[in-house]
């Protein structure tokens, strides 16, 4: 079902005291879709999972799925799985009990235990205890206990973040295929970019309780509305220009951009746009400061004069030496911002 939410504010009371955690947030979640909230430590994502959750009421605004305004149910009526970030299994029940406890009586030990079983490639652990299984079964369990009553909306609470870097990119994709599998509507909040990046199919930017942009993972990348915004991303090289509108005079050379005011301005190019020729003429000159090797390429650190540096990121090997010169050239048009509009 799709989620929205409309003007949301939420406070967190301490006796006479209120601190606002979320201002006026809104959110239109598709029916279906992955929607992901990313924003730094205190930015307010996961008092957002629980005001939507009917954890948290002390907020203002609505919140509807389906149609249907749910802000004022309590939370075992919301039709809302909750998936929490240590998974909160049971651990005197097995498997197969943890993933039953949300259903009906007449329900249980039935067709549907078993087709969560196998959605999320647990039918060999069914009769094992949580102190039995790895983080990534574990957290394969919890999905399995929020989807099997069939919810409408499912929560994730950074629930892969306990899990080394080789296990959370398997577990996450058998998550995201256990949910497109089932048409059921997500909402994850974490802080870690890539996973925002690979995993939505809408993505909303928290910092300080507010949104600071939402679209689609590429539309967010790619045309980040702010410096913020863009940092926040991924790796980005910030550089001081002057354009005349749509083409900015930067220290990487004229650089096409979209329309903003003439003067000043601040250059947001992503490393992937560098591209690097060690015997070209053409191109600005720069030095290589130093190279990090990831397998299948690496980040190149350039010096290019006037204390100016940047950085590219480069699939082609060898990587260059440190120390070598190197012609620097920008493939595509970049983002600007007017000067005094780019700081957050």
């Amino acid at each position: 079902m799709e989620l929205t939410i409309d003007g949301l504010s939420a406070w967190h009371s301490a006796g006479a005291h209120h601190t606002r955690v979320l201002d006026r947030v809104t959110v239109a979640l598709p029916a279906g879709s992955f929607g992901t909230v990313l924003g730094p430590s205190g930015s307010g994502k996961t008092t957002l999972l629980r005001v939507v959750a009917g954890l948290h009421r002390d907020a203002s605004g609505s919140i509807r799925l389906g149609g249907d305004r749910i802000d004022e149910l309590p939370p075992e009526r919301r039709g809302i799985g909750l998936v929490p970030q240590d998974g909160a299994l049971f651990p005197h029940l097995t498997v197969t009990e943890n993933i039953e406890f949300g259903l009906r009586r007449t329900d249980r030990r039935g067709r549907r235990t078993a087709a969560m079983l196998d959605l999320l490639g647990l039918r060999r652990y069914a009769d094992r205890f949580p102190h039995q299984l790895s983080g990534g079964q574990a957290q394969r369990v919890a999905v399995a206990r929020a989807l099997a009553p069939a919810p409408a909306l499912v929560l994730l609470d950074e629930p892969f973040s306990a899990l080394d870097a080789a296990l959370r990119g398997e577990v996450r994709d058998g998550v995201r295929a256990a949910l497109a599998d089932t048409g059921t509507t997500a909402l994850l909040v974490t802080h870690d970019q890539n996973e925002a990046l690979s995993l939505s199919t809408r993505l909303v930017v928290l910092s300080d309780g507010r949104i600071r942009q939402a679209g689609s993972p590429y539309e967010l990348y790619s045309e980040p509305v702010d410096v913020w915004t863009g940092r926040f991303l991924g790796d980005a090289n910030i550089l001081d220009g002057v354009s005349d509108g749509t083409v900015a005079d930067t220290p990487l050379g004229p650089l096409r951009h979209q329309a903003v005011a003439p003067g000043p301005v601040t250059v947001l190019v992503r490393p992937e746009q560098l591209r690097l020729d060690p015997g070209a003429a053409a191109g600005i000159p720069g030095t290589v400061r130093s190279t990090h090797y990831v397998g299948h390429g690496g980040i190149v650190a350039l010096d290019l004069g006037r204390s100016v540096t940047a950085l590219a990121r480069i699939t082609a090997t060898p990587m260059p030496l440190p120390g070598s010169r190197i012609a620097v050239a920008v493939d595509g048009a970049v983002r600007a911002y007017p000067a005094t509009a780019a700081a957050p």
